[in-house]
Protein backbone atom coordinates (compact mmCIF):
# COMPACT_ATOMS: atom_id res chain seq x y z
CA UNK A 1 0.00 0.00 0.00
CA UNK A 2 1.45 2.97 -1.21
CA UNK A 3 -0.02 5.07 1.79
CA UNK A 4 -1.89 4.50 5.42
CA UNK A 5 -3.09 7.89 6.29
CA UNK A 6 -5.16 10.12 3.60
CA UNK A 7 -6.82 13.59 4.32
CA UNK A 8 -9.72 13.83 2.07
CA UNK A 9 -9.82 17.46 2.12
CA UNK A 10 -7.21 20.72 3.00
CA UNK A 11 -10.12 22.05 5.76
CA UNK A 12 -9.73 18.77 7.79
CA UNK A 13 -8.50 18.00 11.34
CA UNK A 14 -8.97 14.13 10.93
CA UNK A 15 -7.25 11.59 8.79
CA UNK A 16 -8.45 8.20 7.45
CA UNK A 17 -6.37 4.92 8.21
CA UNK A 18 -6.06 2.99 4.76
CA UNK A 19 -4.78 0.10 7.02
CA UNK A 20 -4.37 -1.22 10.81
CA UNK A 21 -2.01 0.84 13.00
CA UNK A 22 0.19 -0.08 16.06
CA UNK A 23 0.15 2.09 19.37
CA UNK A 24 2.99 4.62 18.23
CA UNK A 25 3.43 4.14 15.02
CA UNK A 26 4.66 7.24 13.16
CA UNK A 27 1.55 8.89 10.99
CA UNK A 28 2.79 12.27 9.28
CA UNK A 29 4.72 14.98 10.34
CA UNK A 30 5.73 13.95 13.77
CA UNK A 31 1.93 12.10 14.78
CA UNK A 32 1.65 9.08 16.00
CA UNK A 33 -1.12 6.85 16.97
CA UNK A 34 -1.55 7.39 20.71
CA UNK A 35 -3.37 3.04 20.71
CA UNK A 36 -4.15 0.81 17.65
CA UNK A 37 -6.46 2.08 15.31
CA UNK A 38 -8.35 0.20 13.05
CA UNK A 39 -8.27 0.70 8.93
CA UNK A 40 -11.54 2.99 8.21
CA UNK A 41 -11.01 4.73 11.81
CA UNK A 42 -9.84 8.40 11.91
CA UNK A 43 -7.68 10.03 14.23
CA UNK A 44 -7.32 13.87 15.05
CA UNK A 45 -4.69 15.77 13.65
CA UNK A 46 -4.47 18.09 16.69
CA UNK A 47 -5.21 18.35 20.38
CA UNK A 48 -9.42 19.13 20.58
CA UNK A 49 -11.17 20.74 23.53
CA UNK A 50 -14.97 19.77 23.96
CA UNK A 51 -17.15 21.59 21.81
CA UNK A 52 -14.61 21.80 18.87
CA UNK A 53 -15.79 21.06 15.52
CA UNK A 54 -15.24 17.91 13.61
CA UNK A 55 -14.23 18.61 9.87
CA UNK A 56 -13.95 16.09 7.25
CA UNK A 57 -14.90 16.49 3.40
CA UNK A 58 -14.19 20.31 4.18
CA UNK A 59 -17.60 19.90 6.47
CA UNK A 60 -18.30 19.77 9.80
CA UNK A 61 -19.60 16.29 10.98
CA UNK A 62 -19.64 16.02 14.45
CA UNK A 63 -18.31 17.78 17.35
CA UNK A 64 -16.35 16.72 20.73
CA UNK A 65 -17.59 15.84 23.88
CA UNK A 66 -14.41 15.14 25.72
CA UNK A 67 -11.10 16.66 25.31
CA UNK A 68 -9.21 14.19 21.81
CA UNK A 69 -5.28 13.98 21.79
CA UNK A 70 -3.52 14.17 18.33
CA UNK A 71 -3.55 10.66 17.13
CA UNK A 72 -6.20 9.56 18.50
CA UNK A 73 -9.71 7.96 16.78
CA UNK A 74 -12.45 9.53 17.36
CA UNK A 75 -15.16 7.05 19.09
CA UNK A 76 -18.93 7.65 19.71
CA UNK A 77 -17.58 8.26 23.24
CA UNK A 78 -15.69 11.31 22.24
CA UNK A 79 -17.47 12.69 19.13
CA UNK A 80 -21.41 12.94 18.72
CA UNK A 81 -23.06 14.13 15.79
CA UNK A 82 -23.06 17.80 14.58
CA UNK A 83 -23.78 18.98 10.96
CA UNK A 84 -23.92 22.37 9.16
CA UNK A 85 -26.87 24.56 9.00
CA UNK A 86 -28.37 24.74 5.36
CA UNK A 87 -30.49 28.02 3.79
CA UNK A 88 -31.47 28.90 0.40
CA UNK A 89 -29.13 28.97 -2.78
CA UNK A 90 -26.01 31.28 -1.85
CA UNK A 91 -23.81 30.91 -4.95
CA UNK A 92 -23.93 30.56 -8.52
CA UNK A 93 -24.05 27.01 -10.34
CA UNK A 94 -21.02 26.29 -12.08
CA UNK A 95 -20.48 22.65 -13.34
CA UNK A 96 -17.46 21.75 -16.03
CA UNK A 97 -18.81 17.80 -17.61
CA UNK A 98 -16.28 15.50 -18.06
CA UNK A 99 -15.13 14.20 -21.33
CA UNK A 100 -17.50 11.73 -22.46
CA UNK A 101 -16.28 11.58 -26.06
CA UNK A 102 -15.75 8.24 -26.06
CA UNK A 103 -19.12 7.02 -25.57
CA UNK A 104 -20.47 9.75 -27.62
CA UNK A 105 -21.71 7.16 -30.45
CA UNK A 106 -22.24 4.17 -27.84
CA UNK A 107 -25.45 2.36 -27.92
CA UNK A 108 -26.85 0.09 -25.42
CA UNK A 109 -29.79 -3.01 -26.56
CA UNK A 110 -32.84 -2.25 -25.17
CA UNK A 111 -36.50 -2.68 -24.95
CA UNK A 112 -38.51 0.18 -26.73
CA UNK A 113 -41.74 1.39 -25.20
CA UNK A 114 -44.13 3.15 -27.36
CA UNK A 115 -44.33 6.16 -25.22
CA UNK A 116 -40.62 6.30 -25.76
CA UNK A 117 -39.13 4.82 -22.86
CA UNK A 118 -36.34 2.21 -23.17
CA UNK A 119 -36.11 -0.59 -20.63
CA UNK A 120 -32.88 -3.11 -20.28
CA UNK A 121 -35.13 -5.52 -19.31
CA UNK A 122 -38.59 -6.92 -19.89
CA UNK A 123 -40.58 -8.56 -17.05
CA UNK A 124 -44.04 -9.04 -16.16
CA UNK A 125 -45.27 -8.05 -12.83
CA UNK A 126 -48.04 -9.62 -10.60
CA UNK A 127 -48.75 -7.07 -7.57
CA UNK A 128 -51.59 -7.48 -5.28
CA UNK A 129 -53.12 -4.22 -3.81
CA UNK A 130 -53.46 -5.36 -0.79
CA UNK A 131 -52.00 -7.93 1.34
CA UNK A 132 -55.28 -10.30 1.45
CA UNK A 133 -54.47 -11.47 -2.03
CA UNK A 134 -50.56 -12.06 -1.26
CA UNK A 135 -51.57 -15.99 -0.83
CA UNK A 136 -53.38 -15.50 -4.35
CA UNK A 137 -50.57 -13.40 -6.02
CA UNK A 138 -47.84 -16.82 -4.86
CA UNK A 139 -50.21 -19.11 -6.15
CA UNK A 140 -49.91 -17.85 -9.56
CA UNK A 141 -45.83 -17.66 -8.82
CA UNK A 142 -45.98 -21.65 -8.61
CA UNK A 143 -48.21 -22.10 -11.50
CA UNK A 144 -46.04 -20.45 -13.60
CA UNK A 145 -42.13 -19.97 -12.70
CA UNK A 146 -41.38 -24.01 -12.88
CA UNK A 147 -43.45 -24.52 -16.42
CA UNK A 148 -42.07 -21.36 -17.86
CA UNK A 149 -38.22 -22.23 -16.91
CA UNK A 150 -37.80 -18.79 -14.74
CA UNK A 151 -37.65 -21.17 -11.41
CA UNK A 152 -33.88 -21.48 -9.90
CA UNK A 153 -32.13 -24.56 -10.03
CA UNK A 154 -32.69 -24.92 -5.66
CA UNK A 155 -29.33 -26.18 -4.70
CA UNK A 156 -30.53 -25.97 -1.02
CA UNK A 157 -33.62 -27.79 -1.54
CA UNK A 158 -31.49 -30.79 -3.31
CA UNK A 159 -29.22 -30.54 -0.54
CA UNK A 160 -32.37 -30.87 2.36
CA UNK A 161 -32.98 -33.76 0.55
CA UNK A 162 -29.24 -35.08 0.44
CA UNK A 163 -29.44 -34.67 4.52
CA UNK A 164 -33.19 -36.58 4.48
CA UNK A 165 -31.83 -39.88 2.80
CA UNK A 166 -28.59 -39.43 5.07
CA UNK A 167 -30.95 -39.39 7.75
CA UNK A 168 -33.27 -42.21 6.84
CA UNK A 169 -29.72 -44.18 6.00
CA UNK A 170 -28.78 -43.83 9.60
CA UNK A 171 -25.85 -42.15 8.28
CA UNK A 172 -25.83 -39.47 11.25
CA UNK A 173 -21.88 -38.84 11.02
CA UNK A 174 -22.35 -38.10 7.32
CA UNK A 175 -24.90 -35.15 8.07
CA UNK A 176 -21.66 -33.24 9.76
CA UNK A 177 -19.73 -34.05 6.88
CA UNK A 178 -22.27 -33.13 4.05
CA UNK A 179 -22.00 -29.86 1.55
CA UNK A 180 -23.97 -28.51 -1.34
CA UNK A 181 -23.59 -30.13 -4.75
CA UNK A 182 -24.73 -27.53 -7.51
CA UNK A 183 -24.46 -24.03 -6.45
CA UNK A 184 -26.85 -22.04 -7.24
CA UNK A 185 -27.56 -24.47 -10.19
CA UNK A 186 -27.81 -23.28 -14.29
CA UNK A 187 -30.90 -20.93 -15.24
CA UNK A 188 -33.65 -22.94 -16.51
CA UNK A 189 -34.36 -23.52 -20.57
CA UNK A 190 -37.02 -20.37 -20.56
CA UNK A 191 -40.38 -20.87 -22.98
CA UNK A 192 -40.30 -17.01 -23.91
CA UNK A 193 -37.02 -16.46 -24.94
CA UNK A 194 -37.54 -12.60 -24.96
CA UNK A 195 -38.49 -12.26 -21.56
CA UNK A 196 -36.48 -12.07 -18.29
CA UNK A 197 -39.17 -12.95 -16.03
CA UNK A 198 -42.47 -12.90 -13.72
CA UNK A 199 -42.08 -10.60 -10.86
CA UNK A 200 -44.25 -11.35 -8.06
CA UNK A 201 -44.42 -8.58 -5.49
CA UNK A 202 -45.86 -9.08 -2.41
CA UNK A 203 -46.25 -6.58 0.28
CA UNK A 204 -47.95 -5.89 3.62
CA UNK A 205 -50.65 -3.06 2.82
CA UNK A 206 -53.21 -1.60 0.99
CA UNK A 207 -55.50 -1.46 4.09
CA UNK A 208 -55.59 -0.94 7.85
CA UNK A 209 -53.09 1.83 7.52
CA UNK A 210 -53.75 5.61 6.57
CA UNK A 211 -55.40 6.58 3.34
CA UNK A 212 -52.18 8.16 2.87
CA UNK A 213 -50.42 4.78 3.23
CA UNK A 214 -52.81 3.40 0.71
CA UNK A 215 -52.42 6.60 -1.57
CA UNK A 216 -48.12 6.04 -1.90
CA UNK A 217 -48.81 2.23 -2.07
CA UNK A 218 -50.79 3.03 -5.32
CA UNK A 219 -48.46 5.45 -6.81
CA UNK A 220 -45.31 3.09 -6.35
CA UNK A 221 -47.09 0.20 -8.03
CA UNK A 222 -48.35 2.56 -10.52
CA UNK A 223 -44.49 3.57 -11.04
CA UNK A 224 -43.61 -0.12 -11.27
CA UNK A 225 -46.24 -0.51 -13.72
CA UNK A 226 -44.74 2.75 -15.92
CA UNK A 227 -41.12 1.42 -15.89
CA UNK A 228 -40.13 0.92 -18.94
CA UNK A 229 -38.83 -2.71 -17.60
CA UNK A 230 -42.44 -3.73 -17.18
CA UNK A 231 -43.78 -5.08 -20.20
CA UNK A 232 -47.04 -5.67 -18.69
CA UNK A 233 -48.75 -6.39 -15.52
CA UNK A 234 -51.29 -8.50 -13.65
CA UNK A 235 -52.78 -6.48 -10.70
CA UNK A 236 -55.02 -8.48 -7.92
CA UNK A 237 -57.17 -7.08 -5.90
CA UNK A 238 -59.95 -8.07 -3.01
CA UNK A 239 -62.35 -5.15 -3.87
CA UNK A 240 -62.79 -3.43 -0.37
CA UNK A 241 -59.68 -2.24 0.71
CA UNK A 242 -58.48 1.36 0.98
CA UNK A 243 -56.25 0.46 -1.75
CA UNK A 244 -58.87 1.04 -4.74
CA UNK A 245 -58.36 0.18 -8.49
CA UNK A 246 -59.43 3.55 -9.72
CA UNK A 247 -56.94 5.22 -7.24
CA UNK A 248 -54.59 2.68 -8.65
CA UNK A 249 -55.50 4.11 -12.03
CA UNK A 250 -55.21 7.88 -11.33
CA UNK A 251 -52.10 7.64 -10.28
CA UNK A 252 -51.21 5.98 -13.47
CA UNK A 253 -52.36 9.14 -15.15
CA UNK A 254 -50.35 11.55 -13.39
CA UNK A 255 -47.11 9.52 -14.74
CA UNK A 256 -48.83 9.62 -18.14
CA UNK A 257 -49.02 6.01 -18.27
CA UNK A 258 -49.19 4.81 -22.14
CA UNK A 259 -52.75 2.50 -21.93
CA UNK A 260 -51.05 0.40 -24.59
CA UNK A 261 -48.89 -1.18 -22.17
CA UNK A 262 -50.83 -4.48 -21.06
CA UNK A 263 -52.64 -4.21 -17.41
CA UNK A 264 -54.62 -6.93 -16.58
CA UNK A 265 -56.94 -6.06 -13.49
CA UNK A 266 -58.63 -8.78 -11.34
CA UNK A 267 -60.90 -8.23 -8.12
CA UNK A 268 -61.82 -11.22 -6.39
CA UNK A 269 -64.73 -10.03 -4.96
CA UNK A 270 -66.14 -9.47 -8.38
CA UNK A 271 -64.68 -12.95 -9.60
CA UNK A 272 -66.65 -15.40 -7.26
CA UNK A 273 -64.67 -18.20 -5.85
CA UNK A 274 -60.95 -18.07 -5.36
CA UNK A 275 -60.37 -20.31 -8.53
CA UNK A 276 -62.37 -18.23 -10.98
CA UNK A 277 -60.08 -15.70 -10.49
CA UNK A 278 -57.01 -17.29 -10.37
CA UNK A 279 -58.07 -18.72 -14.06
CA UNK A 280 -59.00 -15.76 -15.50
CA UNK A 281 -55.65 -14.16 -14.20
CA UNK A 282 -53.35 -17.15 -15.07
CA UNK A 283 -54.86 -17.42 -18.83
CA UNK A 284 -54.80 -13.36 -19.13
CA UNK A 285 -51.28 -13.36 -17.83
CA UNK A 286 -49.98 -16.03 -20.03
CA UNK A 287 -51.44 -13.99 -23.59
CA UNK A 288 -50.06 -11.14 -22.17
CA UNK A 289 -46.40 -13.03 -22.07
CA UNK A 290 -47.26 -13.86 -25.51
CA UNK A 291 -47.57 -10.20 -26.85
CA UNK A 292 -44.22 -9.26 -24.57
CA UNK A 293 -42.28 -11.80 -26.12
CA UNK A 294 -42.28 -10.59 -29.23
CA UNK A 295 -40.60 -7.56 -28.49
CA UNK A 296 -36.48 -7.73 -28.97
CA UNK A 297 -33.50 -5.38 -27.89
CA UNK A 298 -32.56 -2.73 -30.09
CA UNK A 299 -29.76 0.10 -29.70
CA UNK A 300 -30.57 2.82 -27.85
CA UNK A 301 -28.93 5.87 -26.88
CA UNK A 302 -26.85 6.26 -23.48
CA UNK A 303 -29.07 9.04 -22.90
CA UNK A 304 -31.78 6.56 -22.36
CA UNK A 305 -30.59 5.01 -19.25
CA UNK A 306 -32.13 6.11 -15.72
CA UNK A 307 -29.10 4.74 -12.94
CA UNK A 308 -30.09 4.85 -9.20
CA UNK A 309 -27.79 5.54 -6.86
CA UNK A 310 -27.53 3.51 -3.61
CA UNK A 311 -25.44 2.72 -0.74
CA UNK A 312 -25.80 -0.15 2.11
CA UNK A 313 -23.70 -2.17 4.86
CA UNK A 314 -21.34 1.41 4.00
CA UNK A 315 -18.09 1.11 6.06
CA UNK A 316 -15.55 4.32 6.84
CA UNK A 317 -14.01 3.51 2.60
CA UNK A 318 -17.70 4.31 1.12
CA UNK A 319 -17.11 7.46 0.64
CA UNK A 320 -13.83 7.42 -0.38
CA UNK A 321 -14.06 4.63 -3.27
CA UNK A 322 -17.05 3.53 -3.99
CA UNK A 323 -19.56 6.42 -3.60
CA UNK A 324 -17.00 8.33 -5.36
CA UNK A 325 -16.73 6.24 -8.28
CA UNK A 326 -20.15 5.76 -9.13
CA UNK A 327 -20.43 9.77 -8.38
CA UNK A 328 -17.89 10.33 -10.90
CA UNK A 329 -20.35 7.67 -13.60
CA UNK A 330 -22.98 9.64 -12.36
CA UNK A 331 -21.69 12.50 -13.48
CA UNK A 332 -20.46 11.13 -16.94
CA UNK A 333 -23.83 9.96 -17.29
CA UNK A 334 -25.41 13.42 -17.04
CA UNK A 335 -23.07 14.53 -19.42
CA UNK A 336 -24.38 12.21 -21.73
CA UNK A 337 -28.04 13.51 -21.25
CA UNK A 338 -28.88 10.49 -19.17
CA UNK A 339 -31.00 10.16 -15.90
CA UNK A 340 -29.72 9.16 -12.52
CA UNK A 341 -31.48 9.38 -9.28
CA UNK A 342 -30.05 9.71 -5.63
CA UNK A 343 -31.87 8.89 -2.64
CA UNK A 344 -31.88 8.29 1.44
CA UNK A 345 -32.43 12.07 2.68
CA UNK A 346 -31.82 11.18 6.47
CA UNK A 347 -27.87 10.26 4.71
CA UNK A 348 -28.49 14.06 2.83
CA UNK A 349 -27.80 15.20 6.19
CA UNK A 350 -25.38 18.14 6.60
CA UNK A 351 -24.57 18.57 3.03
CA UNK A 352 -27.65 19.92 1.83
CA UNK A 353 -26.34 23.40 1.76
CA UNK A 354 -23.73 21.58 -1.50
CA UNK A 355 -26.77 20.07 -2.78
CA UNK A 356 -28.85 23.13 -2.51
CA UNK A 357 -26.08 25.11 -4.70
CA UNK A 358 -25.86 22.83 -7.10
CA UNK A 359 -29.18 22.95 -8.03
CA UNK A 360 -30.58 24.32 -11.67
CA UNK A 361 -33.02 27.32 -10.02
CA UNK A 362 -34.63 28.15 -6.75
CA UNK A 363 -37.65 26.49 -7.15
CA UNK A 364 -36.07 23.01 -7.16
CA UNK A 365 -33.30 24.37 -4.24
CA UNK A 366 -36.54 25.06 -2.00
CA UNK A 367 -38.56 21.57 -2.95
CA UNK A 368 -35.46 20.19 -1.92
CA UNK A 369 -35.40 22.33 1.44
CA UNK A 370 -38.82 21.88 2.70
CA UNK A 371 -38.73 18.29 1.89
CA UNK A 372 -35.49 17.69 4.19
CA UNK A 373 -37.11 19.66 6.92
CA UNK A 374 -40.48 18.28 6.63
CA UNK A 375 -38.27 14.84 7.22
CA UNK A 376 -36.61 16.11 10.03
CA UNK A 377 -39.32 17.30 12.21
CA UNK A 378 -41.15 13.99 11.56
CA UNK A 379 -38.14 12.42 12.86
CA UNK A 380 -37.83 14.37 15.62
CA UNK A 381 -41.61 14.31 16.44
CA UNK A 382 -41.05 10.49 16.76
CA UNK A 383 -37.98 10.79 19.30
CA UNK A 384 -35.85 9.98 16.80
CA UNK A 385 -34.03 12.02 14.66
CA UNK A 386 -30.79 11.78 11.71
CA UNK A 387 -28.11 11.56 14.54
CA UNK A 388 -29.78 7.88 14.81
CA UNK A 389 -29.00 6.95 11.53
CA UNK A 390 -25.84 4.84 11.35
CA UNK A 391 -26.83 1.09 12.27
CA UNK A 392 -24.04 -0.63 14.59
CA UNK A 393 -21.97 -1.96 11.91
CA UNK A 394 -21.81 1.64 10.19
CA UNK A 395 -20.52 2.97 13.84
CA UNK A 396 -18.10 -0.28 13.95
CA UNK A 397 -16.38 0.23 10.85
CA UNK A 398 -15.60 3.65 10.97
CA UNK A 399 -18.91 5.80 10.41
CA UNK A 400 -19.17 7.31 13.71
CA UNK A 401 -21.43 9.80 13.12
CA UNK A 402 -24.67 10.72 10.80
CA UNK A 403 -23.05 13.60 8.99
CA UNK A 404 -19.49 11.92 8.35
CA UNK A 405 -21.72 9.36 7.14
CA UNK A 406 -23.92 11.21 4.74
CA UNK A 407 -21.18 13.24 3.32
CA UNK A 408 -19.43 9.96 2.28
CA UNK A 409 -22.83 8.93 1.09
CA UNK A 410 -23.76 12.04 -0.82
CA UNK A 411 -20.50 11.72 -2.80
CA UNK A 412 -22.59 8.67 -4.91
CA UNK A 413 -24.39 12.04 -6.61
CA UNK A 414 -21.08 13.64 -8.08
CA UNK A 415 -20.81 17.33 -9.02
CA UNK A 416 -23.21 17.72 -11.64
CA UNK A 417 -26.50 20.08 -11.24
CA UNK A 418 -29.57 19.33 -9.15
CA UNK A 419 -31.91 19.10 -12.20
CA UNK A 420 -35.30 17.94 -10.23
CA UNK A 421 -36.19 17.51 -6.76
CA UNK A 422 -39.12 14.01 -6.51
CA UNK A 423 -41.25 13.17 -3.29
CA UNK A 424 -41.46 9.36 -2.80
CA UNK A 425 -43.95 8.06 -5.57
CA UNK A 426 -42.94 10.65 -8.04
CA UNK A 427 -41.61 9.50 -11.28
CA UNK A 428 -38.58 11.22 -13.04
CA UNK A 429 -38.99 13.81 -15.20
CA UNK A 430 -36.12 15.49 -16.03
CA UNK A 431 -32.54 13.85 -17.32
CA UNK A 432 -29.05 15.08 -15.10
CA UNK A 433 -29.19 14.18 -11.01
CA UNK A 434 -32.63 14.03 -9.27
CA UNK A 435 -32.75 13.56 -5.69
CA UNK A 436 -35.58 11.28 -4.64
CA UNK A 437 -37.32 11.56 -0.70
CA UNK A 438 -36.55 8.13 0.68
CA UNK A 439 -35.19 6.53 3.93
CA UNK A 440 -31.64 5.57 4.07
CA UNK A 441 -32.92 2.09 4.56
CA UNK A 442 -31.85 0.40 1.69
CA UNK A 443 -34.22 -2.01 0.24
CA UNK A 444 -37.20 0.86 1.20
CA UNK A 445 -34.82 3.12 -1.06
CA UNK A 446 -34.09 0.90 -4.07
CA UNK A 447 -37.79 0.06 -4.18
CA UNK A 448 -38.20 3.62 -4.16
CA UNK A 449 -35.84 4.28 -7.13
CA UNK A 450 -37.64 1.75 -9.36
CA UNK A 451 -40.66 3.31 -9.46
CA UNK A 452 -39.46 6.57 -9.80
CA UNK A 453 -38.27 5.04 -13.33
CA UNK A 454 -34.82 3.68 -12.18
CA UNK A 455 -34.33 0.75 -14.87
CA UNK A 456 -30.69 -0.19 -13.23
CA UNK A 457 -29.14 0.42 -10.02
CA UNK A 458 -25.76 1.04 -8.95
CA UNK A 459 -25.19 -0.17 -5.27
CA UNK A 460 -22.16 0.21 -3.26
CA UNK A 461 -21.11 -1.56 0.13
CA UNK A 462 -18.19 -1.98 2.56
CA UNK A 463 -19.73 -4.52 4.48
CA UNK A 464 -21.59 -6.74 2.27
CA UNK A 465 -25.43 -6.81 1.47
CA UNK A 466 -27.28 -8.88 -0.78
CA UNK A 467 -30.26 -6.31 -2.00
CA UNK A 468 -32.33 -6.60 -4.65
CA UNK A 469 -34.97 -5.10 -7.18
CA UNK A 470 -37.89 -7.09 -8.96
CA UNK A 471 -37.47 -5.19 -12.19
CA UNK A 472 -34.46 -3.07 -11.97
CA UNK A 473 -30.85 -4.92 -12.25
CA UNK A 474 -28.89 -4.00 -8.89
CA UNK A 475 -24.90 -3.63 -9.60
CA UNK A 476 -23.14 -4.21 -6.56
CA UNK A 477 -19.58 -2.31 -5.74
CA UNK A 478 -17.78 -3.28 -2.94
CA UNK A 479 -15.28 -0.12 -1.12
CA UNK A 480 -12.65 -2.38 0.06
CA UNK A 481 -11.54 -5.54 -1.52
CA UNK A 482 -11.47 -7.83 1.46
CA UNK A 483 -15.33 -7.42 0.91
CA UNK A 484 -14.52 -8.53 -2.47
CA UNK A 485 -12.59 -11.76 -1.72
CA UNK A 486 -14.76 -12.55 0.84
CA UNK A 487 -18.44 -12.25 -1.03
CA UNK A 488 -17.73 -12.89 -4.47
CA UNK A 489 -21.54 -13.89 -4.95
CA UNK A 490 -22.92 -10.47 -4.63
CA UNK A 491 -20.38 -8.12 -5.74
CA UNK A 492 -20.01 -7.19 -9.18
CA UNK A 493 -17.30 -4.86 -9.49
CA UNK A 494 -14.00 -4.06 -6.45
CA UNK A 495 -13.75 0.00 -5.72
CA UNK A 496 -10.40 -1.51 -3.42
CA UNK A 497 -8.09 -0.37 -5.84
CA UNK A 498 -8.85 3.10 -4.98
CA UNK A 499 -7.77 2.71 -1.69
CA UNK A 500 -4.75 0.92 -2.74
CA UNK A 501 -3.81 3.08 -5.39
CA UNK A 502 -4.36 0.97 -8.02
CA UNK A 503 -6.53 3.13 -9.49
CA UNK A 504 -8.21 6.65 -9.98
CA UNK A 505 -11.37 7.22 -8.91
CA UNK A 506 -12.21 8.67 -12.93
CA UNK A 507 -10.59 5.25 -14.05
CA UNK A 508 -13.02 2.98 -11.62
CA UNK A 509 -15.89 5.19 -12.76
CA UNK A 510 -15.12 5.02 -16.07
CA UNK A 511 -15.04 0.98 -15.60
CA UNK A 512 -18.42 1.04 -13.95
CA UNK A 513 -19.93 2.70 -16.80
CA UNK A 514 -18.72 0.22 -19.14
CA UNK A 515 -20.31 -2.38 -17.16
CA UNK A 516 -23.41 -0.52 -16.73
CA UNK A 517 -23.29 -0.73 -20.78
CA UNK A 518 -23.14 -4.60 -20.66
CA UNK A 519 -25.65 -4.95 -18.41
CA UNK A 520 -28.19 -2.88 -19.94
CA UNK A 521 -27.79 -4.57 -23.21
CA UNK A 522 -28.60 -8.03 -21.93
CA UNK A 523 -24.55 -8.69 -22.37
CA UNK A 524 -24.06 -9.55 -18.48
CA UNK A 525 -26.66 -10.05 -15.52
CA UNK A 526 -25.77 -9.08 -11.85
CA UNK A 527 -25.01 -10.82 -9.10
CA UNK A 528 -28.59 -10.21 -7.39
CA UNK A 529 -30.32 -11.38 -10.40
CA UNK A 530 -28.41 -14.68 -10.25
CA UNK A 531 -28.90 -14.99 -6.71
CA UNK A 532 -32.70 -14.19 -7.71
CA UNK A 533 -32.97 -11.46 -5.01
CA UNK A 534 -36.15 -9.43 -5.54
CA UNK A 535 -36.56 -7.32 -2.81
CA UNK A 536 -39.59 -4.92 -2.70
CA UNK A 537 -40.85 -3.03 0.57
CA UNK A 538 -42.71 -0.16 0.16
CA UNK A 539 -42.40 2.76 2.48
CA UNK A 540 -45.33 3.70 4.73
CA UNK A 541 -44.47 7.21 5.90
CA UNK A 542 -43.47 6.91 9.45
CA UNK A 543 -40.42 7.78 10.35
CA UNK A 544 -38.05 5.08 8.63
CA UNK A 545 -34.02 6.23 9.09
Amino acid sequence: MSKKFLKIHPDDNVLVALADLKAGEPIVNGLTAVHDVPAKHKVVIRDLQPGEPIKMYGITVGKTVAPIAAGTAITTQNVKHQASEYTGRTTTLSWTPPDVSRWKNVTFDGYHRPDGQVGVANYWVVVPLVFCENKNVEAIRDAFEEGLGFAKNDAYKNFVNDLVQLYKAGNIDAITRASLRNGVGAPRQRLFENIDGIRFLTHDGGCGGTRQDAEALCRLIAGYIHNPNVAGATVLSLGCQNAQVQLLRDKLAEKNFDNRKPLIIVEQQKAGTEQDMLEVAIRETFIGLVEANKLKRQPAPLSKLVVGLECGGSDGFSGISANPAIGYTSDLLAALKATTILSEFPELCGVEQELINRSVDDETADRFVKLMRAYERAAVASGSGFDMNPSPGNIRDGLITDAMKSAGAARKGGTSPVTDVLDYGDYVRRPGLNLLCTPGNDVESTTAMAGAGATMILFTTGLGTPTGNPIAPVIKVSSNSRLAARMPDIIDLDAGPIISGESSIEEMGEKILEFVIDVASGRKKTKADILHQTDFIPWKRGVSL
